[in-house]
C-alpha cells in the first residue's frame, strides 16, 4: 500500500479552493487551533494593529469579515515554490466585490506553513493595499 503525503502546496490549493467556493467549514478546518492569518501582513483595514489573526476565533472572524463578504474569489497562481513545510505562491487574487459590479485585483506573494500533519499553521500574504486595482466586472 502506498501512502500519499499531503504537501503544504496541497493545503494551499485546498485553502484557495475553499475560499473560492465560499466553503467556510472546509477553509477553517485547514488551520491548527493556534494558527495565524496575516492577509495582508502589517496594518490594514482588516487588521488595524497589524499583528495578524491568531487562533480559531480570530481566523473565523477574518473569514466572516473578509472572505465571506466577497461574491467570488479567484486565484491565479503563476509560480509556486515548495520548500519543506512551506510554500510561497506568486500570483493574483481577483475578488468580485459585493454587488458584483467591481473586482479587486491583488498581485502578491502568498505563503503557507504546514505542520507536517495536514494542517496549516500560518497563511501570510504579501501585497500592498495601495496597489489593489479596482476594475468593472
Amino acid at each position: 500500500m502506498t501512502q500519499t503525503t499531503v504537501t503544504t502546496r496541497d493545503l494551499a490549493r485546498r485553502s484557495q479552493a475553499a475560499a473560492g467556493a465560499k466553503d467556510r467549514e472546509t477553509w477553517l478546518s485547514l488551520f491548527t487551533p493556534d494558527a495565524v492569518v496575516a492577509d495582508p501582513i502589517g496594518p490594514s483595514p482588516f487588521d488595524p494593529d497589524g499583528t495578524g489573526h491568531h487562533g480559531t476565533t480570530a481566523i473565523e472572524a477574518f473569514y466572516d469579515n473578509v472572505i465571506d463578504q466577497a461574491e467570488r474569489i479567484d486565484f491565479e497562481i503563476e509560480h509556486s515554490y515548495l520548500c519543506g513545510d512551506e510554500v510561497a505562491d506568486v500570483g493574483t487574487i481577483r475578488t468580485t466585490l459585493a454587488g458584483g459590479t467591481h473586482v479587486a485585483v491583488v498581485h502578491g506573494v502568498f505563503t503557507y506553513r504546514g505542520n507536517g500533519n495536514g494542517q496549516l499553521t500560518a497563511l501570510r500574504a504579501y501585497w500592498q493595499l495601495d496597489s489593489v486595482e479596482i476594475v468593472e466586472a
